[in-house]
């Protein structure tokens, strides 16, 4: 997981050429493959993650996604403030704890907790050669 606190996340409909694309012109460095469908990119401290356009996101060309020490408890206080949740604090085969929320206007935002170091090779990434 990159260390950048708030990352945002973009969708295109070929991650790929995206990667591609956003490394040339605006000179990212790719951190991170996920197949074909996901990458996270590197900026300085800064981060953004590439996924693919699915059936599920709808029209969904952004998210953002931000990093907390404590996901259940921030999941708690969303939720009591009336948070419309997405998905429940879940844990994921890449050491993180994520839940997602979508703001008033319906964006959808991840909340993260690291909560284990993994190899990213275990879960079917592949770290990029400097990263």
């Amino acid at each position: 997981m990159p260390t950048a606190v708030v990352i945002p996340e973009l969708a295109y409909p070929d991650v790929r050429e995206a990667v591609a694309w956003l490394c040339r012109v605006f000179g990212f460095s790719e951190r991170l493959q996920i197949g074909n469908h996901r990458a996270q990119l590197s900026f300085g401290e800064g981060a953004v993650i590439v996924t693919a356009v699915t059936a599920e996101s709808d029209d969904l060309a952004h998210a953002v996604m931000v990093r907390v020490a404590d996901v259940d408890s921030h999941y708690n206080h969303a939720r009591q403030q009336g948070a419309q949740i997405g998905q429940p604090p879940t844990d994921y085969p890449y050491g993180e704890r994520q839940y997602t929320a979508v703001d008033l206007v319906g964006r959808r935002w991840t909340f993260s907790q690291t909560i284990a170091d993994v190899d990213p090779a275990a879960w079917g990434g592949q770290l990029k050669e400097g990263n």
